[in-house]
C-alpha cells in the first residue's frame, strides 16, 4: 500500500467498528465529507482500512497461532511454568482439544469478520466516488472480500455473502462457498493492475489465490472426507493460473533466501501478495521476536527490544531436516535452514554490523550482554568501542545459570518447558526500526510468493501423474544461489512434495492447510495424538452464536465443539 492511502488512513478516515455476526456492520464517520479532501483522497481513505486488517489477522497469536501452534512445526509450552499458560490455549491448540470460548480462535474470527465489513464499506461507498481511481479501489475491496472469505472458509469452512451493509449476511459451505471465491475473484482480474503490489491485490495475486482456491477445493466441498478427490479440472485451473504468474515475467525467485524476509523485502520481486508493513504503517514485529529468546537482543541502539520465548520447532519437523540430509548437517547442505550473520565465539563486533543468525537456531546462542549500572540499563562494550558478543545467560529471567542452550527436545512437561528448550526460529528480520520489539516491524508479511506458485504447479501435476513435476521443485531449490542450493531430489512423491514444502515454508502459515490437504493432520507427534478429523476446522467463537441468537439456526457450531 503507498505511502498516500496510508496517509489518508491515519489522517482522513475515522471508523468505528460495531461487531455483529449476523450483520457484519460498520459505521463509518466522515469517511467521504472530510472538508478539503479531493475525491482521489477520500477514495484512498476508503481502500486503506481495508487492507489495514490484515496487521491484526497476521498477528503471532491470532492467523499465526492458529496455521503453525496446531501442526507438527511448532510447538508453545508453559515456559518455566510462568509464561505462556494462558490458560492452556497453546497447548489445547497444538493437541487438537480447542474450545469455542478460545481467545486466539476468537480474535481471529473477529478480525478477519471486520476485514469483510470493512470491504463491504468500501464496496457500498466508492461507486459514488467519481475518481478515475476509484474503480480499481471497488475492484481491490472486492478482491479483498474474496480473500478475508477464502481464510474464512480455510479455518472455520464457511463464507459470508453480503452486498450491503444493511444485509443480513448469506452464511455459504462447501461449493457453493468455493463457486462465490472464484466468481468474486474472476470479477476484478480483469480490474485490478500489475504492479501495485504486493502490499495490494494485483493480477498476480488475484492468478494466485485462485490457484490456492482450485489445489484446496477438494478440502473445502468435503472437510471432514476420509480421503480427498482431487478433481482433474481442479488441477489443471491451478497449472494455468500458475503458468500465467510464471509467464508475466513479473517476478522472480530470490537468490538470497533470507532477503524474502529482511525488513526490506517490499521490493522482492519473489513477492505477490503481502501485509505491507513499512514503518509509515506502524507494523508489528511479532514474526521476528515471537520465538527468540528473552536475552536475546538484536538491536544494539535499544535495550529493551528482546525475544519472549515463544514456540519452538517440534523435534518432528526438525527430524525430517536431519533425515532428509543425514549424514549431513543440514545448515550447511540448504541455505533455507540457517543463515549464520554473528560470530559463535566471545568477540567484539562494530554495532553498524551486528545482526543476528536467522532461520533454525540451535544451541548456545551468542549476542549482546546486557547489564544494569546504578539503575542504567545498557549493552557491554569492548575497549575498543565495539559491542561485546558472548554467550547467553538467562539474567531476564531471573535464571542467571540457565544457559541460553536451545535443545531439541520440547514438551509439555516441567522438564520440556523450560525457558530453553526447542529449537528456535527468527525467519523475519528483527526491524531496526523497533525500539520495543513489539511495534514498527518494516518486513512485509508473506502470504503468497513465487516459489509457492511453482511447488503448488508442481502438486499438481504429481496428482495428475505428471512427472514433469520434479523439474518445478528442483527449479526452486536450485535458484538460492547466494549460498551453495540445496541438492535436486532425484524423484519426486506426494510425501517428499509435502517435506519439501515443509523446508520452503515453515514458519509462513500454511502448515496447517498443507497438513490438511496431504492427509497427514490426524498424524501423531510431540504432546499431539488426537486423530479426530472434525478438528480440521476450528469452533465458531461462542461469542459469535451468541451474538447471531436472534436469528435461530442461523450460525450452528462446527462439529465435535
Amino acid at each position: 500500500m503507498t505511502k498516500k492511502i496510508l496517509i489518508a488512513l491515519l489522517g482522513f478516515a475515522t471508523l468505528t467498528v460495531t461487531y455483529s455476526c449476523s450483520k457484519l456492520e460498520e459505521k463509518v464517520l466522515d469517511e467521504a465529507s472530510v472538508v478539503g479532501l479531493s475525491n482521489k483522497q477520500q477514495a484512498e481513505g476508503i481502500i486503506a482500512p481495508v487492507y489495514a486488517k490484515l496487521e491484526d489477522v497476521f498477528l503471532h497469536t491470532n492467523y499465526f497461532a492458529l496455521q503453525e501452534i496446531s501442526t507438527d512445526e511448532a510447538i508453545l509450552p508453559y515456559r518455566g511454568g510462568t509464561d505462556w499458560g494462558d490458560n492452556g490455549i497453546y497447548m489445547q491448540l497444538h493437541q487438537h482439544a480447542n474450545i469455542s470460548s478460545d481467545a486466539n480462535v476468537r480474535n481471529t474470527w473477529n478480525n478477519i469478520v471486520t476485514g469483510i465489513s470493512r470491504s463491504v464499506t468500501a464496496i457500498n461507498s466508492l461507486p459514488s466516488n467519481p475518481d478515475p481511481s476509484a474503480k480499481l479501489f471497488l475492484a481491490e475491496a472486492r478482491g479483498m472480500r474474496a480473500y478475508y472469505n477464502l481464510l474464512m472458509l480455510d479455518l472455520f469452512g464457511l463464507v459470508f455473502v453480503k452486498e450491503d451493509a444493511s444485509e443480513t449476511s448469506k452464511i455459504l459451505r462447501g461449493e457453493a462457498a468455493i463457486g462465490y471465491i472464484k466468481s468474486e475473484l474472476l470479477a476484478i482480474e480483469p480490474i485490478v493492475e500489475n504492479t501495485t503490489g504486493p502490499g495490494r491485490l494485483t493480477k498476480g495475486a488475484v492468478w494466485g489465490l485462485l490457484a490456492r482456491l482450485h489445489m484446496n477445493a477438494a478440502v473445502y466441498r468435503d472437510v471432514y472426507a476420509t480421503s480427498f478427490t482431487f478433481k482433474n479440472e481442479d488441477m489443471d485451473a491451478a497449472i494455468d493460473y500458475c503458468n500465467k504468474i510464471i509467464s508475466s515475467g513479473q517476478y522472480n525467485l530470490a537468490t538470497d533466501y533470507f532477503s524474502l524476509f529482511n525488513d526490506n523485502n517490499h521490493t522482492n520481486k519473489e513477492l505477490i501478495f503481502a501485509v505491507d508493513q513499512r514503518a509509515d504503517l506502524n507494523g508489528h514485529n511479532r514474526m521476528a521476536y515471537f520465538s527468540i529468546s528473552g536475552d536475546q537482543f538484536p538491536l544494539p541502539a535499544y535495550t529493551g527490544s528482546n525475544g519472549t520465548d515463544g514456540p519452538g520447532i517440534t523435534p518432528d519437523f526438525y527430524r525430517t531436516w536431519v533425515n532428509a540430509y543425514a549424514p549431513l548437517d543440514p545448515a550447511g547442505t540448504d541455505p533455507r535452514f540457517y543463515k549464520q550473520n554473528l560470530p559463535q565465539v566471545t568477540s567484539c563486533v562494530d554495532a553498524t554490523s551486528f545482526n543476528m543468525n536467522r532461520g533454525i537456531l540451535r544451541g548456545q546462542q551468542y549476542g549482546l550482554k546486557r547489564v544494569t549500572t546504578n539503575g542504567v540499563v545498557s549493552f557491554v562494550k569492548c575497549p575498543d568501542g565495539k559491542m561485546q558478543v558472548d554467550k547467553l545467560f538467562y539474567d531476564t529471567r531471573s535464571r542467571p545459570t540457565l544457559a541460553v542452550d536451545f535443545t531439541e527436545q520440547v514438551d509439555f512437561t516441567i522438564a520440556g518447558s523450560n525457558y530453553n528448550t526447542g529449537y528456535r526460529v527468527l525467519k523475519y528480520e528483527f526491524s531496526k526500526t523497533s525500539v520495543s520489539g513489539r511495534n514498527f516491524g518494516e518486513h512485509d508479511i508473506v502470504i503468497l510468493r513465487l516459489a509457492d506458485i511453482y511447488l503448488m504447479r508442481a502438486e499438481a501435476k504429481l496428482r495428475k501423474g505428471d512427472a514433469t513435476a520434479l523439474a518445478d521443485v528442483n527449479f526452486v531449490r536450485a535458484s538460492r544461489t547466494a549460498a551453495t542450493p540445496a541438492p535436486p531430489l532425484p524423484a519426486i512423491t506426494l510425501d517428499l512434495l509435502f517435506r519439501e514444502r515443509g523446508f520452503e515454508f515453515y514458519w509462513e502459515m500454511v502448515r496447517r492447510t498443507d497438513m490438511i490437504r496431504f492427509g497427514k493432520y490426524e498424524g501423531t507427534w510431540t504432546e499431539k495424538s488426537n486423530t479426530d478429523v472434525r478438528k480440521r476446522l476450528f469452533p465458531i467463537p461462542q461469542t459469535a452464536i451468541d451474538g447471531a441468537s436472534n436469528l435461530p439456526g442461523y450460525l450452528v457450531q462446527n462439529a465435535s465443539y
